[in-house]
């Protein structure tokens, strides 16, 4: 069963709706070994029937008949204000897969579509596509890609584009949204369903504690707390964290106006939608914490269960403010690892926080900078340190080294050691928007070549891969910058 639960109230069996004349945009090897589905020659499947089910136009292949697709009711809080009833508006979930639940995001209009037309469009698919598997790559818990299937079937966005559906995978697409949909109800029965699901599923070691509903949304905050320190380690941006958008297992999910950090700011913004910057870089971790509060606020029936009101508020209060402290010790972990710092002392968060102050102050280039400081030796002088010319404050920067040379010294790893340790957690390839706009555009004039060479590169981050040495640079000055928004 794809989905826990039934009837009007959670679903709507809705079948997608057909392209016409389908073709393989990108295909991920990777995540097909995921699966277990056999592929020829040329990467794609061996069976060429899986060209129309991922697409939306069949639901029968080999020995999987997806009989009942459906898409889900759940509300949520968008921009921080209450939307109400919300739902899969353009995602079908087909069913089960060796423990993933396959979804197709572009298939045509649900009960949940309101106003839209249920449809991807090429461009954002490809960024989906590409991002969901850089980021698993990365190591970053994240829903996987399968396939982009494009059409030249029509479909309005600002101006007139071309529709394509993703296919995406997860062990498990709920979200906090579900869970304030039936609390919003005041339907104790459903959350309570919801949750049962989960712990048997996905948290069983929840069934050994005392307070089984406590500890599942102990365990999600936790999950979501680590999820988010280590977005801010490798500087991604995910640009829309409504809590419709919260993953219930800890992932990434819902790949819309996101971005890397290029030129290091602490109050990026990815979305030109989200104009106030709710959504900005340093804002991530507190957005977050608001997303696990209104969580704990629809799982606070559950706890009265057991509990009387003001008790079960109390338990509640007092696990949210454990996610502080799992994101704090996530994140200076993360960011200790990125200086190849493997002992822990009190001025490391100082040291931490002065590089990316004196990053901003100058703007340099994120992943460049931190993958460059593992070509530090002990015995460097700071004089011989070239990435002292990407910054402004000369003398800051000369502090900063001499001090961090320092803190390097008390580390008893030596340089060789050291430095292979940081390159395995400071990428040197990751999506940046730039590149993704190159393959967008070439996969509009029907040249997919780029999509899936970024592919190969995006799934081996740390190697150094002299040949594609080029993909690792950022964006050249006479670039435009990429406005990315909620429009798909």
């Amino acid at each position: 069963m794809a989905f826990p639960l039934q009837g009007d109230d959670a679903v709507r069996y809705t079948s997608p709706t057909p392209i016409p004349n389908p073709y393989w945009v990108a295909f991920s090897k990777s995540c097909a070994e995921l699966i277990g589905l056999p592929l020829a020659n040329n990467n794609l499947p061996f069976d060429a029937k899986w060209l129309e089910l991922l697409a939306g136009n069949s639901l029968e292949i080999a020995s999987y008949q997806f009989t009942t697709p459906l898409a889900s009711a759940y509300s949520g809080h968008q921009f921080g204000v209450w939307a109400g009833q919300l739902g899969d508006g353009r995602a079908i979930l087909l069913g089960d897969i060796k423990g993933q639940e396959l979804q197709l995001k572009g298939a045509g209009k649900t009960e949940y579509s309101r106003m839209g037309d249920g449809r991807a469009v090429l461009r954002s698919s490809i960024r989906e596509f590409l991002c969901s598997e850089a980021m698993h790559a990365l190591g970053i818990p994240t829903s996987r890609a399968l396939a982009v299937v494009g059409s030249k079937l029509p479909v309005m966005r600002e101006t007139m584009e071309t529709a394509a559906v993703c296919a995406r995978l997860a062990p498990s697409f709920i979200r906090v949204g579900h869970f304030e949909h039936f609390a919003s109800l005041q339907n104790t029965d459903r959350l309570k369903e919801l949750a049962d699901y989960l712990i048997a599923q996905h948290y069983p070691d929840c069934l050994n504690t005392s307070e089984p509903y406590l500890e599942l949304f102990k365990r999600i905050s936790n999950r979501n707390a680590q999820l988010v320190a280590q977005w801010q380690a490798v500087g991604f941006c995910h640009g829309v964290l409504n809590s419709d958008n919260i993953s219930a297992l800890g992932i990434t999910i819902d790949y819309g106006p996101f971005g890397f950090l290029d030129q290091f700011e602490f109050d990026y913004i990815c979305n030109h939608s989200d104009h106030a910057g709710r959504y900005a870089y340093h804002r991530q971790p507190q957005i977050m914490h608001w997303n696990m509060a209104c969580l704990a606020s629809a799982m606070l029936p559950l706890i009265e269960l057991s509990y009387s009101g003001e008790e079960a508020q109390t338990l509640l209060k007092s696990a949210l403010e454990e996610f502080p402290l799992t994101y704090a010790t996530a994140w200076q972990k993360g960011f200790r690892d990125k200086l190849g710092l493997y002992t822990s002392e009190e001025a490391d968060i100082g040291l931490i926080e002065r590089l990316l102050q004196l990053m901003h102050d100058s703007r340099v280039d994120y992943t460049t900078l931190f993958r460059s400081l593992g070509n530090i030796d002990k015995s460097t002088l700071v004089t011989d340190i070239s990435l002292r010319d990407h910054f402004i404050d000369r003398e800051g920067i000369d502090v900063w080294l001499q001090d961090y040379l320092a803190r390097l010294a008390s580390e008893s790893l030596d340089d060789q050691t050291r430095r292979m340790l940081m390159n395995k957690v400071n990428p040197k390839y990751v999506l940046r928007n730039h590149l993704a706009q190159q393959a967008i555009e070439l996969a509009q004039q029907d040249d997919f070549s780029e999509v899936l060479k970024l592919l190969n590169i995006l799934s081996k981050p740390f190697d150094e891969q002299p040949e594609n040495e080029g993909y690792s640079k950022p964006p050249a000055d006479h670039l435009p910058s990429i406005s990315v928004s909620c429009s798909s």
